[in-house]
């Protein structure tokens, strides 16, 4: 499997908004997360519920960058900026790193989000 084929599809789903079929397509069922505030998923069906809540609170996207992604054999970096407006009010602009492990089979087992500001 090509994990840098793998890292650009994914990260060309992110790039248009849609977090939930990336999850969904690229994820492996046991894939675990982690963010900078300490939040963790442990399956896929975790995250898949997890990014549906939040892509629900969007009232609308601002824009969404993918800087760039480099990948060096199982492991890739992907970095990104969101930016959106919430429908509680509250605006959200972040700029992070989305770091990866890949297992044989081109699927997502980690995927750990850092602050990149």
């Amino acid at each position: 499997m090509n994990i840098k084929d793998q890292v650009q599809n994914m990260d060309a789903l992110v790039s248009r908004g849609d977090i939930v079929n990336a999850v969904k397509t690229y994820f492996a069922a046991n894939a675990t997360t982690s963010d900078y505030s300490n939040t963790t998923t442990s399956s896929k069906e975790q995250m898949v519920e997890k990014m549906e809540g939040f892509l629900g609170a969007i009232a609308s996207v601002n824009g969404i960058t993918h800087h760039k992604s480099i990948v060096d054999g199982t492991n890739s970096a992907s970095e990104f900026t969101f930016d959106f407006d919430m429908k509680d009010g509250s605006k959200i602009y972040w700029h992070e790193i989305i770091q990866r492990e890949w297992n044989d089979q081109g699927l997502v087992i980690k995927e750990t989000y850092f602050n990149a500001n």
